[in-house]
C-alpha cells in the first residue's frame, strides 16, 4: 500500500539557475544537494554513464519534496510538446498559495510565462471543501508546467 508522495523529480538544464528560481521566486527553501553517479543510478533510471547533480527543495508547508535533477550524461531531450497542457504524462505539479494575485506579479516581474490572469473556477465543476478555487498557469525555466492554487 501506498503510504505518502515521497519526492516530485524534474529534469532540468541547470541546476543553479532551477535552484534560485525554486528558492528565490517560488519561495522553496533548499533542503539538501547531491551527486549522482555509479552503477546504482544506472540501474535505477535504466540509463548507462549517469552523471548529474540533484537538489531538494521544500516548500514552507513541508514535503512532499520537489527533485530538481540536471543530467550532465547522458543528456536528454527536451520536446516543445512538453510544455503543453494536453501532452500525455506527468503535465504540472499545482502549489498552493494564499494571495495568487501578489505571486502571479512576483512571477511576472521575474519575466515569467505566465499563461493568464487568476481564473477562479466555477461553482459547481469541482466542489471543494476549502471553498473557492482561483488557479493560474506559469512554465519553470525548462518549460515544466507549474499552476497557482489558491482557496477562499
Amino acid at each position: 500500500m501506498i503510504r505518502a508522495v515521497d519526492h516530485i523529480n524534474i529534469v532540468v538544464t541547470d541546476l543553479n539557475r532551477s535552484m534560485a528560481f525554486y528558492t528565490e521566486v517560488l519561495g522553496f527553501r533548499l533542503a539538501k544537494e547531491a551527486q549522482l553517479e555509479g552503477e546504482w543510478i544506472d540501474r535505477i533510471v535504466g540509463l548507462k554513464g549517469v552523471k548529474g547533480r540533484v537538489a531538494y527543495v521544500v516548500a514552507p508547508a513541508g514535503e512532499p519534496r520537489i527533485e530538481l535533477l540536471a543530467y550532465d550524461t547522458p543528456i536528454g531531450a527536451n520536446p516543445p510538446e512538453n510544455n503543453r497542457a494536453n501532452t500525455v504524462g506527468l503535465r504540472h505539479i499545482a502549489l498552493q498559495v494564499d494571495d495568487i494575485a501578489a505571486m502571479t506579479v512576483k512571477l511576472r516581474e521575474a519575466g515569467v510565462t505566465v499563461f493568464s490572469d487568476p481564473v477562479k473556477v466555477p461553482h459547481g465543476v469541482v466542489k471543494h471543501d476549502a471553498g473557492e478555487k482561483t488557479l493560474v498557469y506559469f512554465l519553470d525555466p525548462d518549460g515544466v508546467i507549474l499552476e497557482l492554487a489558491e482557496y477562499r
